[in-house]
């Protein structure tokens, strides 16, 4: 029996890699499964949440393009990125730049970016991630030119003063390239260790991490910690057209890594959009569970922004649904669904594309909505008001 196992392992390399994948799964859920049963944990109970349409005051002279990203640094100043190109000719002139600065109670406090002959500046901007020394971190999402793709991450001083470009644009080797990155979604930075974390999903299929002062390649992985794939991607599903629903644990590699979130306690979550599902892993790679979010609904493209409630313990998980429009609630120790906030849902503040998401430490989600071209505040209560 055992000789025949083993003349199945060595007919094709990816077959043991799948059953490697299979077995490393298992044994993650097994594990996780024996941790919560015996912690004897109270279950969370789903947050109550309300909604500011017009938290940041823009001067009604001035505009935002499509806001694909927000986050906030260490002082509570709230930066925003938008895409200024995507404005009617006639407002352009009046645009924002496309990284912008407000103050934690929402006024205007500055921006920067745009074009520079020092740098290359992406095409299509995607996400940005403050340090807590102050600088900001950006990427961009274009890829329809492979010549001409944002296969680059740049970090600006918080005055705009340009530091570091890592990667170069059109520059793409692939998947295991380790000096460029391709169309990257989300950024997170371990400031403590000194690195940065790019879900390097548009154009690639993986999870890669550089070292943030020398740009140096440290590490990278796919689905379930294998090594990232060189197969490309099949195309999502179209959304509301008949399709057969996925069950299991969903494919071997990443499709669409989308969004990646440091928690407190160092693992590292990873947003596989187009796989409707967030994996959970150790910051060397190690797999360790994963969660299925909103899966087989209208939408396929649904995990994109992840952020975490500001208690010590970072209970609870937020994870924008992109697609279905809605925020997703998890457990996050225990990786299991609370509830599901906006009109996709059947309650709470209607969501147009949220995105990327962040949160400040003082109770507040922000949400970064596309098409809307605003970012929302949340305020997140755990004890609602009776009607």
């Amino acid at each position: 029996m055992w000789r025949e196992c083993t003349d199945r392992l060595q007919r094709t390399r990816r077959g043991k890699s799948m059953l490697l994948r299979a077995i490393s799964f298992a044994a993650a859920a097994a594990f996780s499964t024996a941790t919560v049963g015996n912690s004897h944990r109270a279950a969370l109970s789903m947050p109550c949440i309300v909604a500011e349409d017009k938290f940041l005051k823009i001067p009604p002279d001035r505009f935002l393009g499509d806001v694909s990203a927000v986050s906030v640094d260490t002082k509570g100043m709230i930066w925003v990125l938008h895409r200024p190109r995507t404005l009617l000719a006639e407002q352009r002139e009046q645009a924002l730049p496309p990284v912008v600065k407000f103050d934690p109670d929402g006024a205007l406090n500055g921006g920067f970016g745009g074009p520079d002959s020092s740098y290359e500046w992406p095409t299509v901007e995607h996400s940005l991630a403050v340090a807590s020394n102050g600088h900001v971190w950006i990427s961009g999402s274009f890829r329809n030119d492979a010549a001409q793709a944002d296969d680059m991450i740049l970090e600006f001083t918080n005055e705009g003063k340009f530091v570091r470009q890592i990667g170069r644009r059109g520059a793409s080797q692939g998947n295991r390239d380790k000096a460029n990155v391709h169309a990257p979604g989300d950024l997170a930075i371990d400031s403590r260790r000194g690195e940065i974390y790019v879900a390097d999903g548009y154009g690639n299929r993986r999870v890669v991490v550089f070292d943030a002062a020398s740009g140096a390649h440290l590490r990278s992985w796919g689905a379930f910690g294998s090594p990232p794939t060189t197969d490309a991607a099949p195309p999502p599903r179209t959304a509301g057209k008949p399709f057969s629903k996925e069950v299991g644990d969903g494919p071997p590699d990443f499709n669409g890594v989308h969004g990646v979130a440091l928690s407190h306690d160092g693992t590292v979550y990873v947003s596989d959009r187009n796989n409707q599902r967030i994996q959970a892993f150790t910051r060397s790679g190690k797999f360790l569970s994963q969660i299925f979010i909103d899966r087989n609904l209208r939408s396929a493209t649904t995990a994109s922004g992840i952020a975490f409630s500001d208690d010590a313990e970072q209970r609870y998980m937020f994870v924008a649904d992109f697609g279905n429009e809605v925020i997703v609630v998890v457990d996050r120790r225990g990786m299991s669904v609370i509830g599901r906030i906006g009109t996709g849902a059947g309650n709470g503040p209607a969501l147009t594309t949220p995105h990327l998401i962040a949160s400040d430490g003082g109770g507040h989600l922000f949400v970064s909505e596309v098409a809307a071209r605003r970012v929302r505040r949340l305020t997140i209560k755990h004890q609602c008001a009776d009607d």
